[in-house]
């Protein structure tokens, strides 16, 4: 027992997580999304099949599309592993009292997106599929543009380098390519 819990299941893989849930359907369960078999879909699965238990991701992931696809699965906590582990415990009781467990730096990026879900922006390339950036992910687009590194663009918008390197990767993602260089090639195409 730790922290007013007891560890009653132990698993290795998603699987495992899925199965441990079912049988013993625990107050919460703490998943890695990069987890063998996939942390998230094993959220979504649990999420499903036992719906009166709690989901906190407990990840090194400070991806966007990961802290959201988790959120969407049904966690309603997304800690790093960086975290103190003697906060580990009040986290975890904080999210079975209705509250949500996430560091404040990741807060900020869901506030951001839910702010933008209205003012996204449509990108048409030809030959490609329209791919939605927020108004943050297009003024990031727009600065790479002009050729500022990760430390300029940051300095401009008054953000940590981390949290412009999130963006360029959200971008990447977006418009299906592997580097800055590829994605500013797409417009020079246009």
């Amino acid at each position: 027992m730790a922290g007013g819990f007891a560890v009653c299941w132990e698993a290795r893989d998603a699987r495992g997580a899925i199965e441990g849930a079912l049988s013993e359907r625990p107050d919460v369960c703490l998943l890695d999304i990069n987890m063998p078999g996939n942390g998230i879909a094993a959220a979504a699965e649990i999420r499903r099949r036992v719906p009166e238990t709690t989901i906190v991701m407990l990840t090194v992931s400070e991806d966007d599309a990961d802290l959201f696809d988790a959120l969407r699965a049904g966690a309603l906590g997304y800690l790093l592993k960086d975290i103190d582990p003697v906060r580990l415990p009040h986290a975890l009781q904080g999210v079975l009292d209705g509250e949500a467990a996430m560091p404040r730096t990741l807060v900020a990026r869901v506030l951001e997106e839910f702010r933008s879900r209205g003012s996204r922006t449509r990108v048409f390339l030809p030959g490609r599929r329209p791919a939605e950036l927020t108004s943050r992910e297009w003024e990031v687009l727009e600065l790479m543009r002009e050729g500022l590194s990760t430390a300029e663009i940051a300095s401009r918008l008054f953000v940590e380098p981390g949290t412009v390197r999130t963006h360029v990767a959200a971008i990447l993602r977006k418009l299906h390519v592997a580097d800055r260089k590829s994605a500013l090639q797409l417009f020079y195409e246009r």
